[in-house]
């Protein structure tokens, strides 16, 4: 299972607009709110990082009022 996280700047107080996009995802497992550079943290959950980087691409950049992603990819632990 592919683990990653994405962080995400969205245009002021469109954050609760940004979320209820983000719920309607499948592959996200986890929704937070934050305060400093990043106001939205989203955990995703795939067997596929391909399927991740498409969700990313296709679906969350593409969401209104989403400014800019950053994605970190959970280490596999051995």
């Amino acid at each position: 299972m592919t683990v990653a996280y994405v962080l995400i700047k969205s245009d002021l107080g469109a954050q609760q607009k940004v979320i209820e996009e983000l719920e309607k995802l499948d592959q996200v497992s986890g929704i937070d709110r934050t305060f400093g550079d990043y106001d939205i943290v989203v955990k995703m959950e795939s067997e596929h990082i391909e399927k991740i980087r498409e969700i990313i691409s296709w679906n969350i950049k593409k969401i209104d009022k989403v400014r800019s992603t950053l994605t970190l990819v959970k280490k596999e632990q051995n």
